[in-house]
């Protein structure tokens, strides 16, 4: 019998060349089931711009902590603590007011209303100005509250020196993450890699001149920080203002923004209480470790995993981005199906970027950490903390793209009560028990965190599943001034 069907093959020789193109055939099928890879190489090419783009700018105030570093332990603790702090009060907030806009002009592009997408960008504009300034009054108390708050004062007063010369890029960046949702809201992201990169390369330059070759050292790191964020903003915005590809979206400043800077605040406060309650869980445990016995290696090592976990984030941020234009649009159509698919793809997507980027991390963890120190005890520390630090980066891509889901339906309001609960109710209180009272230090304050995050994917997975997927009133013409979010 076995002769008979070996005979048979080679007599009809086309059979064994049909089998390949079936298997070939059953493999994509199988992949397409897993993958839409329609929808997943459209939100790549979305997502892998979107990376340069936030990883470059999120990178510019690091590279400067990197610069101070190497200058000496007080001083990389100092820079640490200094960046931890900006991001807390000031550069996670901006990033959390201009989330409106991902609610606003991601479901009026998807509905057409171009017109508005200006106006409501002019609005944020406003508000980003109006809360730098209040950030900036903060900014200059900085030294006496990180005192009451426990830190070290000589660390202290180092940190709130490097901060005083962060002070002037942060309105730059505030006006960079508005201008950067208004143009991912209209899936505009190629661009951004090079106003993004270029920016970050001439940093670098920067920074070195600033501490190596003035008298500055220090100070001239956080300051080079700030000439590079006014750089990327000129850049960014030069671009918009003379584009032609924008001729629907943006017809030149208008008063009509006032009239929709209360309406806005409305989705942009709880974006940023969205976003900071999330960040300050993190940069909370930099202060934490300031309580800790050999307070330098502590904060050095939790403000570098920090800094780790943030970046890490950045690489999948792009697939959040990817996932709340999509799914606003989707919605701003008039289509939830079709935003439901786009969750789920970016969802798969990013579990398997999360996983490159853990296998890197996990191979190259000392050579990251010599970017930051040259102390032996500092790496080898920071390679004791990379399981833990392997988990959370997991977790963070899972709710990163449920948040950005949650930005592009506009249920900002409920993600803050979520964010609240997990971090404050129960990661924190987890990671002071675990540190303090059970010895861990260090890991424990990042198992606590690690909690925190668990219940936080979990309780925005529900939300998903659970929330009402459907399109935000909006306004009909642009002489219209009443807001579609009054209601």
């Amino acid at each position: 019998m076995g002769g008979l069907v070996h005979d048979h093959a080679a007599d009809n020789p086309l059979l064994e060349e049909d089998q390949e193109p079936l298997h070939h055939d059953q493999n994509q099928k199988w992949i397409e089931k897993l993958l839409d890879t329609e929808e997943a190489k459209r939100q790549l090419l979305f997502a892998l711009p979107m990376i340069i783009t936030n990883l470059s700018y999120y990178l510019i105030p690091l590279v400067s902590v990197m610069f101070a570093g190497h200058l000496g332990e007080l001083q990389l603790a100092a820079a640490n603590l200094a960046n931890s702090w900006a991001t807390v009060t000031g550069f996670a907030f901006m990033v959390g007011l201009s989330g409106a806009l991902e609610t606003l002009c991601g479901q009026g592009y998807g509905a057409k209303l171009y017109n508005m997408m200006g106006i409501y960008l002019q609005a944020s504009f406003l508000i980003s100005f109006f809360f730098s300034s209040l950030v900036t009054i903060l900014w200059f108390y900085t030294q006496p509250i990180l005192i009451f708050l426990g830190q070290d004062p000589n660390l202290s007063k180092q940190a709130a020196l490097f901060i005083s010369f962060l002070t002037p890029g942060l309105f730059a960046y505030g006006f960079l993450q508005n201008i950067l949702r208004f143009l991912q809201t209209q899936s505009v992201v190629f661009p951004l890699v090079l106003f993004s990169v270029l920016p970050l390369l001439a940093h670098i330059g920067i920074a070195y001149f600033l501490v190596h070759c003035t008298p500055m050292g220090f100070q001239g790191a956080a300051l080079a920080a700030s000439i590079s964020m006014w750089i990327a903003l000129f850049m960014l915005g030069s671009y918009v203002l003379c584009s032609k590809r924008f001729v629907k979206t943006w017809n030149g400043f208008s008063l009509q923004s006032f009239g929709h800077v209360v309406s806005n605040l409305k989705l942009a406060l709880p974006s940023a209480a969205m976003v900071c309650l999330e960040y300050w869980a993190f940069e909370l445990l930099v202060l934490l470790a300031g309580l800790m016995r050999n307070s330098e290696i502590t904060t050095s090592l939790i403000g570098m995993c920090v800094n780790t976990e943030a970046i890490a984030y950045m690489t999948t941020y792009g697939l959040s981005a990817a996932a709340s234009t999509r799914v606003s649009n989707e919605l701003g159509a008039g289509n939830p199906d079709g935003a439901r698919h786009a969750m789920g793809v970016t969802l798969k997507l990013s579990l398997i970027l999360a996983l490159v980027v853990n296998l890197g991390l996990g191979f190259g963890h000392d050579l990251w950490a010599g970017l930051f120190s040259d102390s032996s005890t500092v790496i080898w520390n920071f390679a004791t903390m990379i399981p833990f630090l392997l988990t959370s980066i997991l977790l963070d891509s899972i709710q990163g793209v449920l948040s950005g889901v949650a930005r592009g339906c506009g249920w900002q309001h409920s993600a803050v009560l979520v964010n609240l609960a997990t971090f404050y109710f129960v990661g924190m209180p987890i990671a002071i028990l675990l540190a303090f009272k059970a010895k861990l230090f260090a890991k424990g304050l990042w198992l606590g965190l690690i909690c925190g995050l668990g219940c936080q994917t979990a309780a925005l997975l529900l939300l998903t599943c659970k929330g009402k997927w459907r399109r935000v009133e909006l306004p009909k013409s642009r002489g219209q001034n009443e807001s579609p979010f009054l209601a």
